[in-house]
Formats: structure tokens, sequence, C-alpha cells
């Protein structure tokens, strides 16, 4: 699985490997956690790179808070509804420069970082959601002045991140991994078709390197530089 990752490199780094503008003041993140906003570029504005939710709520969710999905099985997305729609139509890149994975060692789980080796930025498969409470739905938002159901703010837009088996370098660490897209694959994750996209879905082939790291990651709290130094595990 995928519950932490990284995006430290300098916004104009980002914007270059992405082609694409940030939309917002973009500053570094060491451990991005699940429920925080967090940078994506959605197959709907493929050249912004804009912020959503981490933990997909299906857009026929009777309440948002039944749902968060912070992955999504490759081998099951089109199969399960809470994919499904998202998986035809809503894809999406999640950036990050590395991901975290905890194994379970003398005296507890032991973080390791996973990354390429030259720390680069790369692409996560995600898929992403456009949430709406039931009354603004049916159109009863469109009553009551401001009450609830009526603002745009009660638009909540989210994202998941695809999972499939671990390479040779996550196997160690654990059973599944985020999918790791090539550069030239991006295009296709974004815009082709279920078939092209499952194509997609194997464990990534590139070279990763993994290495220990602090358990302060295991805090959402923590977000500084040192969470990504190499540590005596």
């Amino acid at each position: 699985m995928c519950g932490r990752y990284s995006l430290f490199a300098p916004p104009a780094d980002v914007e270059a490997r992405f082609d694409a503008t940030f939309a917002f003041d973009f500053e570094p993140r060491y451990n991005a956690a699940p429920s925080q906003s967090l940078p994506v570029v959605a197959s709907e504005a493929d050249d912004t790179i804009q912020r959503m939710e981490w933990g997909l709520v299906p857009s026929w969710a009777d309440d948002r808070s039944d749902h968060g999905y912070i992955n999504a099985r490759a081998e099951t997305l089109s199969r399960k509804r809470s994919f499904a729609d998202a998986y035809a139509s809503r894809r999406c890149l999640v950036p990050a420069d590395g991901f975290y994975e905890w194994v379970s060692e003398e005296g507890g789980k032991q973080p390791y970082r996973v990354c390429l080796p030259d720390d680069a930025p790369f692409a996560m498969a995600g898929l992403y959601e456009r949430w709406e409470p039931p009354q603004r739905q049916t159109g009863l938002g469109e009553f009551g002045g401001s009450g609830a159901g009526g603002g745009q703010d009660d638009v909540v837009e989210t994202f998941t991140i695809v999972t499939t088996d671990p390479n040779e370098a996550v196997a160690d660490l654990h059973h599944r991994m985020a999918v790791v897209l090539d550069p030239d694959e991006e295009e296709t994750w974004l815009h082709g078709s279920v078939d092209e996209a499952a194509q997609l879905l194997d464990p990534y082939d590139g070279p990763m390197r993994t290495y220990p790291v602090s358990t302060a990651v295991n805090s959402p709290a923590n977000d500084s530089p040192d969470l990504i130094e190499v540590v005596d595990s």
C-alpha cells in the first residue's frame, strides 16, 4: 500500500517535470498523509497542478465521512463500484519523490523510504472524484439562501493512489506498492482508454532505492527535511 509519501522538489522543477503550473503556493512535503490537501494533475486539466484531498469519496456517497479510500487495488478498479467510474474517466497523476513503507523488525515497526536513485520526482497513478452533499446534488441547496448545501465550498475533490504487486526493491518491505508510471506512460494514464490504462498497472521496472528513516515519520504532525535522512535500523 501507500500511506505516506514526500514531494519536496523545488516548485519550478515539479512544474517542468509535469509540464503543468501550480494553481496554489506549493510548499515542500516530507510526510504527506491521508486527509491532507495535496498536489495532483487531473485528466480534465492536465496543464495545472491543483490540490485535492487524499482519501477518495465516491460521488454517490451519502456522507463523505463514510468513505475515504487512500488506495485502490489495480486488480479490481473496473469491478469495484467505488472506483469504476473514476477509472473510466477521472484519472490523475500524483506527483511524489518518494513514499514510505513500514517493516516489522525487532523492537517495533521500522519505516523505510522508497525513491528513485536520484530522488527525482515521479508520478503515481491515481483516480479522483468530485463529491457534493445529497441536498446539493438534488437541487435542494438552491433554496434557503446560504444554508447548508448551498455553496461551492460544499464540493469536495478527493483522490486515491492505485497499488499493484511490489517490484524487487519493495518486495522485502510490503506486499503492495504504488503504481509508479514512466514519464512516457503518463499521457496514456490520463487520457487513454481503460484497456490502454490497464496495461500500465504492472510493478515499476526501473531502479529504486530503499533506506530506513526516523520513526518520527509515524506522526503526520511531523513534516521536516530530517524525516528523509538515513538512520540505523
